[in-house]
């Protein structure tokens, strides 16, 4: 895992970096406690350039406030808000459709057979004869024929 200096946090503290950077710096901080320590440090050192706040009760208030009404926002029902294909009663009904869509071409049915064949056990096949067995049964039947002909003769 890449680390970044007290530098580099103090030039994301001062916003001196790109944007695609300040991602990469923000995302580094989830992970990485050192770096969270070195941006802190980097904070408090910087802390002078930063903006005074003249009635910090009044900026919480302020604060609250906006976050409620982020909140009421996000609340409200917007059905204008994302597309038909990205709700989920449309992924509901897809599936309904592909479901009887798949029984009726009986796609379900060959599956079920299949599944069928493979969990019950194999037909028994007839066994086929060896070559050896062939052989020797065939040796036993020349043998057999011989007795046969020499009893006849007496």
């Amino acid at each position: 895992m890449k680390h970044y200096s007290y530098d580099e946090w103090l030039q994301y503290v001062k916003e001196e970096i790109s944007e695609q950077e300040r991602e990469n710096y923000e995302r580094h901080l989830y992970t990485c406690d050192q770096c969270l320590d070195a941006y802190l440090q980097a904070v408090t050192a910087n802390e002078s350039s930063l903006p005074i706040l003249s009635n910090e009760g009044n900026f919480t208030d302020l604060v609250m406030v906006e976050v409620s009404k982020q909140k009421q926002e996000s609340a409200a029902p917007n059905p204008n808000k994302k597309p038909i294909y990205q709700q989920a009663i449309f992924h509901y009904l897809l599936a309904a459709a592909a479901t009887i869509l798949l029984m009726l071409t009986g796609a379900f049915q060959s599956l079920a057979t299949y599944a069928n064949s493979i969990e019950s056990p194999q037909k028994v096949q007839e066994k086929k004869p060896s070559v050896t067995e062939g052989v020797i049964d065939k040796t036993f039947a020349w043998m057999d024929s011989l007795e046969n002909k020499e009893a006849n003769k007496k």
